[in-house]
């Protein structure tokens, strides 16, 4: 049976310091899942532009004005996306360990499972 291909996940907060770089860092060697992050402010570490909307098969938001901004900016890009709102509120810092479990059991009801559990 061949092997499937990664996924392409796209965790998007504003500055792209704490919140999507914490949820990018969870997936770093997961054997199923490519995992990015940007930003939508400009000052953002990484920038949301549209080659990272195209890249991704999902799009997490970490509060509904990502999501705004987004659909502003890139809407034809989003076509046909999945776009997810984690509300997950700027309260965090990077790899904070309530960061990190929030961001677990907000990607287990997305997905029904644990993306993140040992194969």
């Amino acid at each position: 049976m061949p092997e499937l291909p990664p996924r392409h996940l796209l965790f998007i907060c504003s500055q792209n310091r704490w919140r999507s770089l914490t949820a990018e860092r969870l997936f770093d060697g997961h054997p199923e899942v490519v995992a990015r992050s940007a930003g939508t402010e400009p000052g953002a570490r990484t920038r949301v532009a549209a080659g990272h909307l195209g890249w991704a098969e999902v799009i997490f938001v970490m509060e509904k004005k990502h999501a705004d901004r987004l659909r502003a900016k890139f809407a034809g890009e989003l076509r046909g996306k999945a776009l997810v709102n984690l509300r997950i509120p700027d309260s965090y810092q990077f790899q904070d360990a309530a960061l990190v479990a929030l961001l677990r059991e907000r990607l287990h009801a997305y997905f029904g499972h644990d993306l993140l559990a040992a194969p």
